[in-house]
């Protein structure tokens, strides 16, 4: 446990905290939805700090990065909690505790143990990173002093104050859970949709982003939903990766498996919108894996589930066959846009 930041000192030992757009107005003693942030005695306290409940060393495509750092292992871990209470949850367990628990990781350990792994990376991941900020701050701070790059796999609802406080992150892969605020406020535990779509645009403009969204049957998967989706995140930016993955029933969600070619159908909508890199995940196989040139139509990477089949970028991530410049970030110190 140890002081947390990005709150305020209110009237009568309370305070405010800003850290997530659900920014909580917590008396002394209470605790906030997360259930990882507590007021004690007027000061806000992570209790989470500390106390590692996840890691392993993981490929960089598994969380998923397809343009950051390809072909990169990247050491990756989590504390308890969440500002989330999603139904479909894949790790309930450890983002939605009664109690903050965790094995004791201080930052420098988890240093060490991401160096004896040989990673070019840490990913703050497995629960919502921005629950344990401080944790992943102290880490990564040390981490960049041994030359290995940070990322978030986020579901990007912190507040803009936390976007800018963490100027040692290099990417983040956001979750776009659906696009209607229906299914954020039903399903997703009383969250909201265009906060989301705020911080997308605000990492968007700092640093290499990628886009995805879980499409579970009837509840995010229509063609007017993902066209919607696709046509916003297009306006953004055509080259922002965006990612389909299928639903498998878990946590208290029991709706049938998403079919693979609910999947194929997004990621043909998605292109018709003018988004050049649309990705297909959890059905290893289709061909929606791998990155092609949008100038000649080159396989410029080959995947397949988890692992880089073919690497075929050429010099400063061109494509080999005709020379074309593609989205890629391989050089993280260079990726960064501020």
């Amino acid at each position: 446990m140890r002081e947390a930041s990005l709150y305020k000192s209110m009237p009568q030992h309370a305070v405010s905290c800003f850290l997530c757009q659900r920014r909580c107005y917590l008396r002394d003693g209470e605790k906030g939805f997360c259930h990882a942030r507590q007021n004690i005695g007027g000061k806000l306290q992570s209790l989470n700090y500390g106390k590692c409940v996840s890691y392993c060393n993981d490929p960089i495509e598994k969380k998923p990065f397809y343009h950051f750092m390809p072909g990169s292992q990247v050491f990756s871990f989590a504390a308890a909690g969440c500002n989330f209470n999603c139904d479909f949850c894949q790790n309930s367990t450890i983002s939605q505790p009664a109690q903050i628990f965790g094995q004791e990781l201080p930052p420098e350990k988890l240093l060490e143990l991401a160096l004896a792994h040989n990673s070019q990376g840490i990913a703050y991941t497995y629960t919502e990173p921005t629950i344990f900020y401080e944790y992943a701050k102290d880490t990564a701070l040390l981490a960049r002093k041994k030359g290995l790059y940070n990322v978030f796999v986020t579901n990007g609802y912190m507040t803009p104050e936390t976007i800018e406080d963490a100027a040692w992150l290099d990417a983040a892969r956001i979750d776009l859970k659906a696009f209607t605020d229906k299914f954020y406020r039903e399903v997703c535990g009383d969250a909201h949709l265009e906060p989301v779509l705020k911080s997308i645009k605000l990492l968007h403009s700092r640093m290499h982003i990628e886009v995805i969204t879980l499409l579970i049957p009837t509840l995010n998967d229509s063609d007017e939903e993902i066209r919607a989706l696709s046509e916003w995140v297009a306006g953004l930016g055509k080259d922002i990766p965006l990612h389909f993955t299928g639903y498998y029933p878990s946590n208290r969600m029991t709706l049938p498996p998403t079919p693979g070619e609910t999947l194929l159908r997004a990621r043909k909508i998605a292109m018709e919108e003018g988004l050049n890199y649309v990705y297909t995940g959890n059905r290893p196989g289709d061909g929606g894996e791998n990155t092609v040139c949008p100038k000649c139509g080159a396989v410029a990477v080959e995947r397949f589930g988890f692992e880089v089949v073919a690497n075929n970028l050429g010099k400063d991530a061109r494509c080999a066959k005709c020379g074309a410049s593609l989205p890629f970030v391989l050089d993280w110190k260079k990726g960064r846009k501020k």
